[in-house]
């Protein structure tokens, strides 16, 4: 098949063509440099079909809870090692597409943990098993949800939580939390605080200005023991990206899949 069209070289500048009846490249005709349709994507050096790919990305978009490698390798029909790779990388590529977003307006944000208790590690906040994140939604005055952020961070400590909400929290943002020692160093970033104290454990739960904050990490644990099993801490991030990046576009599924696939053109 010949290519019909032009394109931009990304060395040189100039405008290049095909000129190659057997080879699915690009040559520019100042440089002679060379690039396929899928260069610079997920999907580079791959031998197998784009349809596969894009069944990949439509299955992985469209389940709620996620969907581990293993069911995803025996949906496609390819190996684990592949299928687990690709599936980190559009993961990776769903965190990139949202690095950059700024949360203003009312925050209701939380602390959380991924990660059990094991006997003799200690009980906690600071037990060596759990690895901790912060779990922040910005709601309506109304109180329903409209974008979420979930960060793994070292610790919940004071200079921890003073850096993140200068990088991911607007000025002038009002974020209700918990009665967390930490939570108020977030006017370091010209943010208003207030404290709702609960005293831990099942008042934290149901409590009202919490309900959206709370959902969202029981949508974490329902995929961890649901879908997954199990979130390797050295992951965490990533699947972490992937239930933000869902919850943003949660209203039009049918756009996911090719807003996935122009995530997937621009990889780290």
């Amino acid at each position: 098949m010949r290519w019909r069209g032009g394109f931009r070289c990304q060395d040189c500048g100039h405008a290049g063509h095909c000129h190659f009846k057997r080879r699915d490249v690009y040559q520019c005709n100042h440089c002679k440099w060379q690039a396929s349709l899928t260069s610079g994507t997920l999907f580079a050096e791959s031998k197998l079909p784009l349809r596969t790919w894009f069944l990949a990305i439509y299955l992985l978009t469209q389940h709620k809870s996620g969907i581990s490698a293993l069911a995803l390798r025996r949906q496609l029909g390819v190996s684990y090692n592949t299928t687990w790779l690709f599936k980190h990388k559009l993961k990776q590529a769903m965190g990139e597409r949202d690095s950059e977003q700024v949360l203003g307006g009312i925050v209701k944000m939380a602390d959380a943990h991924c990660g059990g208790e094991r006997h003799g590690s200690g009980v906690g906040r600071g037990g060596p098993s759990k690895t901790p994140f912060v779990a922040v939604v910005k709601c309506t005055a109304e109180g329903y949800p409209i974008a979420m952020r979930m960060d793994e961070v070292p610790g919940f400590r004071k200079m921890v939580l003073a850096a993140w909400a200068q990088r991911h929290l607007a000025p002038s943002t009002a974020v209700v939390t918990y009665g967390l020692k930490c939570f108020p160093r977030v006017t370091d970033a010209d943010c208003a605080h207030t404290a709702i104290p609960t005293g831990g454990g099942a008042p934290d739960l149901g409590h009202p200005n919490f309900t959206w904050v709370n959902a969202m990490q029981d949508n974490v644990k329902n995929a961890k023991y649901g879908s997954y099993r199990s979130l390797r801490p050295k992951y965490l991030q990533r699947y972490l990206y992937e239930f933000c990046y869902r919850f943003h576009r949660r209203f039009d599924l049918a756009a996911l899949v090719p807003r996935s696939i122009v995530a997937a053109r621009t990889p780290s």
